[in-house]
């Protein structure tokens, strides 16, 4: 069977094309410091408008503490926070080795 470059084998191909990506000059838009800032601030001011539309329809609330402005925001962090902790502690006991499969 005659040889092309579409069978070459790995052990023929140059390493010559691979470029470290710590050398590359490329700059990536989110490596300006500036755009960062951008999408930092315009979160803030996106969670903002978030709380403040809380102003302007009416809550149907079963329990008092539901009707304090940005509550379900609030809620929802704090759960979120408290399921990440308790994954990280499940994690103790149900986890396995590394070699777990190995074995």
């Amino acid at each position: 069977m005659p040889e092309n470059a579409n069978t070459d084998s790995h052990e023929h191909r140059s390493s010559a094309n691979v470029v470290d990506p710590a050398q590359s000059d490329k700059k990536y838009w989110l490596d300006d410091p500036g755009n960062v800032k951008k999408i930092y601030r315009s979160l803030w001011i996106l969670c903002a408008l978030l709380v403040a539309a809380d102003l302007f329809y009416e809550k149907h609330i079963e329990f008092p503490v539901e009707g304090f402005l940005g509550f379900f925001g609030f809620y929802g962090f704090v759960s979120c926070v408290l399921l990440v902790l308790a994954a990280k502690q499940l994690r103790k006991i149900v986890g396995r080795d590394e070699d777990y499969y190995d074995r």
